[in-house]
């Protein structure tokens, strides 16, 4: 494998990225709050605007790239209330079965935080975890995400609940 490359994707990698998110939607449905079959639904205009390439963009999504293989992406949502303009969610994060433990999904991490640092007035990063996901909870740990609570029966999935571990990163200056 080359060495992966790391970018915020733009409107022309949407069938990749919808591709790719629909994989993970339905190989871990207890991992997003969305369904394959909700996002399947949804015209490709809709995953194009998720990549809208506007400068202050309300989302942004980074893809880490094996050769020309779309690998893993996740992504920052930015708060556009006056009281809440500090903040921004990191979502979606899936790096395909092939292509875990190359440290694709810490290098996609330090993108959006390294975006979300560069965004004016923006001062933290929160995000979700699914309990009991041990792997993505110490990634996230590492970079210097502390957890702040968990959400109970957060999500529903196959008849059951699945609770959310809270997460957040104060961004220094």
């Amino acid at each position: 494998m080359t060495a992966p490359l790391v970018r915020r994707l733009v409107p022309s990698d949407a069938p990749a990225y919808r591709a790719l998110m629909l994989d993970g939607y339905a190989r871990h449905p207890d991992a997003f709050t969305s369904s394959v079959g909700e996002r399947a639904a949804l015209p490709i205009t809709w995953w194009e605007g998720r990549l809208s390439v506007e400068p202050v963009a309300r989302e942004i999504v980074f893809g880490a790239f094996e050769g020309d293989t779309l690998a893993g992406v996740a992504g920052l949502s930015f708060e556009t209330r006056e009281k809440a303009r500090h903040k921004c969610d990191f979502f979606g994060m899936y790096v395909a079965p092939a292509f875990r433990k190359l440290g694709l999904g810490g290098q996609i991490v330090d993108a959006a935080i390294d975006a979300a640092r560069q965004r004016d007035g923006v001062r933290l990063v929160q995000l979700t975890v699914t309990e009991g996901n041990v792997s993505a909870q110490a990634l996230y740990e590492r970079v210097g995400f502390v957890p702040f609570g968990v959400e109970p029966m957060a999500v529903a999935v196959d008849g059951g609940f699945v609770s959310k571990v809270h997460m957040w990163l104060l961004l220094s200056a």
